[in-house]
C-alpha cells in the first residue's frame, strides 16, 4: 500500500514537472510575441496619459475660459453676441466648432439652443438642444422642456406635449423645476382641448407643490376646468 502511494505521488510530481517544463518552453518560444504585446500595451497607456495631460486637459481649460464671455452676454440678453461672438471671443457656436468633444462645447449646445429659441429660429433651437446631452438633474429636464417650447412656437402641440411629459418625468419631485415644467404641460393639454389631462396635472401641482407660484396658479385653474368638464 505504501509503495502504491509513493508511486502515485511520484507520478503526480513528474506530471507537474512536465507541465512546468512545457510552460517554460512555451514562454521561451513566444518571448518576442509577449514582449511585443507588453510594449504595445505600455505605448497605449502612455498615449492615453499624454492625450489627457497635454491635449484634452488644456483644451477643456481653454474652452471653459472662452465660454465665460459668451455666458456673460447671454445673462445680459445680448443673444446675438452670445451666439456668434464679438470678434474677440467666440460665441457658443464658435465654442461648439472649435472645442468639439469638451464639456464646454456640450454645454454651449444648450445655450445655443436657448439663444435660437429667443431669436425665433425654432428648428435650429430643436436641432441644437437635441444634440445636448446631460445627466444633470436640472439641465437635462430643462433642455427637454425648451424643445417642448420650440415645438409649441411652431404650432406642433403634440410634439410639445410629448417633450413636456418627458421633461416632467425627468424632473421628478424637484421643487425648483418640476412645477415650472408641469404648468407648461397643463397649458399644452388645454391647447389640445384635453381638459381632463390638464386638470390632472393641475391637481398634481396643487397636491405636490402647493406653495409654488405654479401651484397657486393651479388653484385658480382647477375650478374653471372642473366646471368645463361638468364636475
Amino acid at each position: 500500500m505504501a509503495n502504491t502511494e509513493q508511486n502515485q505521488e511520484q507520478d503526480q510530481l513528474e506530471n507537474v514537472e512536465s507541465s512546468l517544463g512545457r510552460a517554460e518552453m512555451f514562454v521561451e518560444e513566444n518571448r518576442q510575441t509577449f514582449l511585443l504585446v507588453i510594449g504595445i500595451a505600455v505605448a497605449i497607456m502612455l498615449g492615453v496619459w499624454a492625450y489627457f495631460k497635454f491635449i484634452k486637459g488644456p483644451k477643456e481649460t481653454n474652452a471653459a475660459a472662452q465660454m465665460h464671455q459668451a455666458e456673460l452676454y447671454y445673462e445680459r440678453d445680448s443673444v446675438k453676441l452670445a451666439l456668434d461672438g464679438d470678434g474677440n471671443y467666440p460665441g457658443f457656436l464658435g465654442i461648439i466648432n472649435d472645442y468639439s468633444g469638451t464639456k464646454a462645447a456640450n454645454n454651449a449646445k444648450y445655450y445655443a439652443g436657448a439663444c435660437y429659441l429667443r431669436l425665433g429660429q425654432y428648428d435650429e433651437a430643436i436641432k441644437m438642444l437635441e444634440g445636448f446631452s446631460s445627466s444633470d438633474p436640472m439641465l437635462e429636464p430643462l433642455s427637454i422642456g425648451l424643445i417642448g417650447d420650440a415645438f409649441m412656437e411652431k404650432g406642433d402641440v403634440d410634439k410639445a406635449v410629448s417633450n413636456y411629459n418627458k421633461a416632467v418625468s425627468k424632473a421628478g419631485e424637484n421643487k425648483f423645476i418640476a412645477p415650472y415644467l408641469m404648468l407648461k404641460l397643463a397649458v399644452a393639454y388645454e391647447k389640445q382641448q384635453k381638459y381632463q389631462d390638464a386638470l390632472g396635472v393641475y391637481e398634481r401641482l396643487k397636491a405636490n407643490f402647493p406653495t409654488s407660484a405654479e401651484g397657486r396658479e393651479a388653484l385658480k385653474m382647477i375650478p374653471a376646468l372642473s366646471q368645463k368638464l361638468g364636475k
